[in-house]
């Protein structure tokens, strides 16, 4: 496979065109960013750290029934994808409660909820990925009713295999993001899953195992990232 132009560059990765219809390659990168691109810096390793956790997690979806993106790890920081028709729309699933909505509804960090909540919002930076609802998404063409409850329900599905799987690595899987996309018109999973969008916390001591580590200026964020691929047995 070659890898050619680029097709889009984001703050985290970066997809390239190749010389397969219907195959881009990703490329994870060293950039770290938070509160909508206002804070940066590059930390040396995270690409190749989100790759792997991301291929981890792909293959383990994959194993289960849940079609996403993925084809497989090309190099280090490289994935090579089915190129998606990507829907504007973010799916957060929350276990716990932590980030924007603590701030949005005062809620107190830490709040086990009774059932995962399922939020979405919509992708867009210079808005600062506002929080939308289903009417939002048909009214303006961003998806269809039956394919945000499809998304939800994917969600969901995505949620119960990686809380196994991280609960038996001591972590809790706290809230993640995911974004999702139409190949030959089937909704399948697609962008990344790694530390970048999740909230994970130690088991016993709710030590922060992602991105937060970053924005709160917790410690070093690759060697944070390093701990959760070796707890799940991933050799980088």
């Amino acid at each position: 496979m070659m890898k050619k132009n680029v097709k889009y560059e984001g703050k985290g990765k970066a997809l390239y065109n190749t010389d397969i219809e219907g195959e881009l390659i990703q490329v994870f990168k060293d950039d770290a960013t938070a509160f909508d691109g206002k804070k940066h810096d590059t930390i040396t390793g995270k690409g190749v750290l989100n790759c792997a956790i991301s291929t981890f997690f792909f293959a383990a979806l994959e194993d289960v029934g849940i079609k996403t993106h993925f084809i497989r790890r090309e190099a280090d920081n490289e994935m090579r994808i089915h190129a998606l028709s990507m829907m504007p729309v973010e799916v957060v699933v929350r276990n716990i409660a932590a980030g924007s909505i603590c701030k949005r509804l005062g809620l107190e960090e830490g709040l086990v909820l009774k059932r995962p909540l399922t939020e979405l919002f919509y992708k867009d930076d210079a808005l600062g990925d506002p929080m939308i609802n289903t009417e939002h998404c048909e009214l303006f063409g961003w998806a269809k009713a039956e394919q945000i409850r499809e998304m939800r329900a994917l969600a969901l599905d995505v949620n119960a295999v990686m809380s196994n799987i991280l609960e038996e690595a001591g972590i809790r899987l706290v809230d993640f993001k995911l974004e999702f996309g139409l190949l030959n018109g089937d909704i399948v999973l697609g962008d990344e899953v790694s530390p970048d969008g999740c909230r994970l916390w130690d088991i016993e001591t709710n030590r922060k195992l992602d991105k937060d580590v970053f924005r709160r200026d917790l410690g070093g964020l690759s060697e944070v990232y390093h701990e959760v691929a070796t707890r799940l047995g991933i050799k980088v």
